[in-house]
């Protein structure tokens, strides 16, 4: 490791640079480095070296093009009620076997309130034509879970984690104007746009952070640079295609950084609000700068149906308890009511893309002693 090359946040260079990178870059990106350099007022050299540098020490555990796979795979966020002695192993499980479980999380409350008793926490995505009840039916009986609910996302209001720019945010900073709200429509593709798509998303190696970043990717996809290009802005189009993004590592402290973290406190936030009034809480809910997801979701009597959710981080918990409260109290200030809310917080965690590939999924269940076309 080149010892000269500042690899930690508070530098004034990855902080300009990181305030642009981790989430502020909507879309397909031709070329995502330069324009970093273009918003963050960085040289592109500069750019390249430092994001190689925080990359090998882990300051950032990924580079990628990330999708919206809320429009590409049956998604569901997934409480597990999994026996205290077989918890730790459900989680590595979850983890490390299954391909389609992304955010693996075990969560806890301050005191014990309905669905307390669900401490591990998942997405989980499964590709285009199988069922996302027979897999998680089947991922119940592997890991011995007692009961779980799957919650898919009938609408979304926020999605973006950008912990730099975040950090010292005040408590009730948001827009001028309501979230947009996005469907989770899925979205067919053919086999030239899966080809593209599976060498856009995945997450790129200190090598290829380069200028060029996507000759390599073209040829790996069997086209041409302007053809890839063209279909790459084409699933953009379609709404498939999320931003580009430098993920930080933000729960485990960095050794190679002096032991930083970006954020030590992983909220997620329940409210129960008046049935019909999912969409303009979301859109109050969602404006709020704090929070890096909002979604709207259906908890059901296992969460005393709570049906708005949404994800804030903080390094201070009174910091992160002030956020809520002020979301709190704008959705009254709102006419918003809600008659129910609680925060589980996030304790041990671990993240990873969610595979969306229909081979993928055929893959796992000959591996896994499944019968594919029973798994649809």
């Amino acid at each position: 490791m080149n010892s000269t090359v500042p690899i930690w946040i508070d530098d004034p260079t990855n902080a300009a640079i990181l305030a642009v990178s981790e989430d502020r870059l909507q879309g397909f990106q031709v070329d995502p480095f330069g324009e970093i350099a273009q918003r963050s007022g960085v040289g592109v050299a500069t750019v390249l070296e430092r994001v190689r540098a925080m990359l090998r020490a882990g300051t950032i555990r990924r580079v990628r093009q990330t999708l919206m796979a809320t429009n590409l795979a049956e998604g569901s966020l997934c409480a597990w009620q999994v026996p205290q002695e077989r918890l730790n192993d459900a989680f590595e499980w979850l983890f490390r076997e299954d391909p389609f479980s992304g955010h693996v999380v075990i969560r806890t409350t301050d005191a014990a309130t309905p669905g307390s008793n669900y401490r591990l926490w998942t997405t989980l995505k499964v590709p285009q034509g199988f069922s996302i009840a027979k897999h998680a039916a089947f991922l119940a009986r592997t890991i011995g879970a007692e009961a779980h609910r799957l919650m898919q996302a009938k609408a979304l209001f926020a999605l973006g984690v950008g912990h730099v720019r975040r950090r010292g945010m005040e408590p009730g900073a948001r827009a001028d104007t309501l979230a947009d709200v996005k469907d989770t429509t899925i979205v067919a593709l053919s086999p030239l746009e899966w080809r593209v798509l599976s060498a856009v998303k995945r997450e790129l190696a200190e090598g290829e952070i380069v200028r060029d970043v996507w000759d390599a990717r073209a040829r790996e996809a069997g086209v041409q640079l302007d053809e890839f290009v063209r279909v790459a802005r084409e699933l953009n189009a379609k709404g498939v295609v999320g931003r580009f993004s430098t993920f930080l590592e933000h729960v485990k402290p960095n050794a190679n950084a002096g032991g930083q973290s970006v954020t030590r406190y992983n909220a997620l936030f329940h409210w129960k609000v008046p049935v019909g009034r999912e969409l303009d809480a979301g859109r109050e809910v969602g404006r709020h700068y704090i929070m890096t997801h909002a979604y709207w979701r259906e908890g059901g009597p296992e969460f005393k149906g709570v049906n708005i959710m949404g994800v804030a981080h903080g390094t201070e918990k009174d910091a992160v308890l002030a956020h809520k409260a002020a979301i709190d109290a704008h959705l009254v200030e709102a006419g918003i009511g809600f008659d129910y809310t609680n925060v589980f917080w996030g304790g041990r965690s671990e993240i990873k893309p969610s595979e969306i590939a229909p081979a993928a999924y055929v893959e796992f269940c000959n591996t896994h002693g499944l019968d594919p076309e029973a798994m649809r």
